[in-house]
């Protein structure tokens, strides 16, 4: 299924210049949704995979579907002040500062399989900080996920050799 056909370009949002990628069709479509989750579904029962964590708030819509078929549990990744408990966290660099994202304290076990879901990846902060995360925890990342990559962002060179699968490619 070519899944690009469910994707909304926006030009000039959030800024000029920008073309955001929207994935408000996908989900929109059961057919699409259903699709491109079944593939990560598939990409993640090669990796024994023992929790999905995702980044707010896209990363909810696509990694807890996929737990959900998989029985297996997510563990939410937010900004600062979000979460009830303690927590811990990790900063990564923006184009003008820093950011930082938190998790439970308790969310992963030493030595569990972790399968870092989100719907895009573009410079890689994001999964980076995530990939921290898991790891302060005692996390294996097994393999990341994502429905886009932005060509040309250098999200890959971020995270390195952890093993991805992404469904489709636009330009970055």
């Amino acid at each position: 299924m070519d899944l690009t056909q469910y994707i909304a370009s926006i030009e000039n949002y959030p800024k000029e210049g920008i073309t955001f990628r929207d994935i408000s069709p996908l989900m929109a479509s059961g057919k699409a949704y259903s699709y491109a989750i079944r593939e990560i579904v598939q990409y993640a029962c090669d990796k024994d995979i023992d929790m999905i964590v995702g980044p707010e708030a896209r990363g909810f819509i696509i990694g807890c579907p996929v737990a959900v078929e998989l029985g297996i549990g997510f563990a939410p990744v937010r900004k600062p002040g979000k979460l009830p408990r303690e927590v811990i966290s990790a900063s990564y660099e923006k184009e003008y500062g820093l950011d930082t994202l938190t998790m439970h304290a308790d969310a992963i076990k030493p030595g569990q399989r972790v399968l870092i879901v989100d719907d895009l990846l573009a410079t890689g902060g994001t999964v980076k900080a995530t990939i921290d995360l898991v790891e302060k925890l005692g996390g294996i990342v097994a393999g990341c996920a994502f429905l886009i990559e932005l060509d040309g962002l250098n999200g890959r060179q971020a995270i390195g050799d952890y093993d991805c699968k992404v469904l489709m490619h636009f330009p970055g």
